[in-house]
């Protein structure tokens, strides 16, 4: 089986369904040893910034994912709304266990975490159907996102902000009423901590492959199909081991010790995280506190949303 990595794009993506074919340039770095930490939850940490109770949202227990770490547990969001196939996927494959005790094969630093292949060559996938790409979304007015600046797309300024806690590309909500159903298209940004599907050349040949972002990858964004973010956990993410057996056969990976959906932990025992709502006005204050000497603001995957422990 074709191997499942990340291929690196020579040319400005566009904001469609379409994955365009290039060679695959990423390089991995040499290995690093990271002094292990044991840790079964992560740390009860806050973000400093003070907001009144009803700007903070409790996260849906069905669409939150634990990944526990020899470091500490990584908590994600998963956004069915977005890519309803991969969540889906995710879901019943963690339901299964099938992610338990899986290595991180691939691992790039600056780059990304790979994981999800149970035979760790990055060849192997789980017994479960391939999925569709979906690279990007049509947004409803119900999806309301918060821009904080714009990016260049094929020559033209397209604007980025929080949709919930994920950063996204998208066309102004005014041109919904220009549309045909209503809606305008958008994409999810591969920043730090986002999660998104491996897959070959195939954009239909996605499985069981993920991996999680450790820098930011522009190249990778609507060609990708992201399905969740990090919303604890973050300096988990690049304690994992960097290195592949395919460079080092000595290379020992870092694995993923349990998966699993919130709804399946007794209740007692979830991470009681919320996060700071990013279509409220609290939000919006926040963000003036982000905001460069000159008034403007840093890269989006510079900002990170707020999270408090409940």
């Amino acid at each position: 089986m074709m191997k499942k990595t990340l291929i690196a794009l020579l040319t400005t993506v566009a904001l469609s369904t379409s994955a365009c074919a290039a060679e695959d340039a990423a390089q991995t770095s040499a290995p690093q040893d990271v002094a292990p930490v044991v840790a079964t939850a992560t740390a009860a940490v806050t973000s400093g910034f003070n907001a009144p109770d009803e700007a903070w949202r409790d996260l849906d227990p069905e669409n939150t994912l634990y990944i526990d770490l020899d470091y500490g547990r990584v908590v994600l969001e998963l956004y069915p709304e977005i890519a309803p196939l991969h969540v889906a996927q995710i879901k019943a494959l963690a339901r299964q266990g099938f992610y338990d005790h899986i290595t991180f094969h691939r691992v790039i630093e600056g780059f990304m975490n790979q994981t999800g292949d149970p035979t760790g060559t990055g060849a192997g996938d789980s017994e479960l159907p391939d999925i569709q790409g979906e690279f990007t979304f049509r947004r409803p007015a119900t999806m309301p996102v918060t821009l904080v600046g714009a990016r260049s797309q094929n020559g033209k300024e397209i604007g980025v902000g929080f949709y919930k806690a994920l950063p996204v590309a998208t066309q102004p909500g005014s041109q919904a009423m220009l549309t045909k159903d209503g809606k305008v298209a958008a994409f999810g940004l591969h920043c730090k901590g986002v999660t998104s599907m491996a897959r070959t050349n195939d954009p239909n040949s996605a499985n069981s492959q993920f991996f999680l972002m450790r820098g930011i990858a522009e190249h990778l964004d609507a060609q990708y199909s992201i399905w969740g973010n990090t919303v604890l956990g973050h300096e988990y993410l690049t304690k994992i081991k960097v290195g592949s057996k395919g460079d080092d056969p000595n290379f020992i990976p870092d694995e993923m010790n349990k998966v699993q959906l919130a709804a399946d932990v007794p209740e007692g025992e979830r991470v009681k995280v919320q996060v700071l709502k990013t279509d409220s006005p609290a939000f919006k204050n926040y963000l003036k506190t982000q905001k460069k000497a000159d008034g403007t603001y840093p890269d989006i995957c510079d900002i990170r949303v707020p999270t408090r422990m409940k």
